[in-house]
């Protein structure tokens, strides 16, 4: 099989750190895309050119993506938000207006990991944010949630080499659609806090959208595009994310939990999101500016 493993350092990548993958992989040749990263093109199996990559990478700050050089461009993108596109959860930051933030932190990175049902954890920690009043979404959304480093450049240049971005989330409406507004993405789902008299109720809209629902929303936008799920890519990094991940043509784990870097196609741990952008071959002098933020 026709591979290409790219890789993509946090900072510059050491040509030294590449030689010895080059030869390790009996590589036809590489190239560089940018300062930081790589292509190199081999034959072979991508989870075997992948972990002899790793090896001689040994603990160097970087990532690699093993993929088959004919299925690598893509036409859609469908993007976890919490700890993914952002660097927050926000069930998280919603509780911290009751001063707990910790207790339902400690539900959620359990909900991530996979030890806890989703829906059940979702629940129980929403029944927390009673009475929160609603203008405080506005207030996190202006002063606490930030952009994941490279999501903004990702999304641009993504739509402009023609591919749908999506963001799909297991967090609420009343976050997600002002963050893909403010990536400029194609659209976005999500699960709705219930609110009433200005504040939040402590429930959630059913049905819950969790892994299947992500998984689903993938294939039914892979069907309007007219495409196969392997021109998608799926990104994410908690427990409900492995659905969509394995369905996908190219599975990221972004900042993941250790079972869903094991089972994505490639983790994406030292890099910023522009490594989602090396993944397609696309260069650093092909970047796009971020779009700018809608306005209301």
């Amino acid at each position: 099989m026709n591979l290409v493993v790219t890789l993509v350092a946090a900072d510059a990548l050491d040509p030294a750190l590449v030689a010895p993958v080059v030869e390790a992989l009996g590589a036809d040749h590489a190239e560089r895309l940018s300062d930081s990263a790589t292509d190199i093109y081999c034959e072979g199996v991508p989870q075997q050119a992948r972990a002899i990559a790793r090896e001689h990478l040994g603990a160097a700050a970087v990532d690699v993506i093993a993929q088959p050089v004919a299925s690598r461009q893509k036409r859609l993108l469908v993007s976890d938000m919490d700890s993914t596109l952002i660097a927050q959860e926000c069930i998280d930051e919603l509780a911290a207006v009751h001063d707990l933030k910790p207790r339902v932190a400690a539900i959620t990175e359990r909900a991530m990991r996979g030890e806890l049902d989703f829906a059940a954890a979702l629940t129980e920690r929403v029944a927390l944010l009673a009475d929160i009043p609603e203008a405080s979404i506005g207030g996190l959304l202006d002063s606490v949630i930030t952009l994941s480093p490279g999501a903004a450049t990702m999304v641009a240049t993504l739509k402009a080499h023609g591919v749908r971005t999506v963001l799909v989330s297991g967090g609420f409406t009343q976050f997600a659609g002002p963050i893909a507004d403010r990536l400029g993405m194609d659209a976005a789902f999500a699960n709705r806090l219930l609110i009433a008299d200005g504040v939040l109720t402590g429930s959630v809209a059913q049905p819950i959208l969790g892994a299947d629902a992500k998984r689903e929303r993938l294939i039914s936008e892979c069907a309007a595009l007219g495409i196969e799920p392997d021109a998608a890519i799926a990104l994410g990094d908690g427990a409900n994310d492995l659905a969509m991940i394995g369905v996908s043509g190219l599975g990221l784990a972004y900042r993941a939990k250790p079972k869903v870097a094991a089972a994505a196609d490639a983790e994406i741990r030292h890099a910023d999101l522009t490594a989602v952008l090396y993944a397609l071959g696309i260069r650093a002098d092909a970047f796009n500016a971020p779009a700018p933020a809608k306005t209301s």
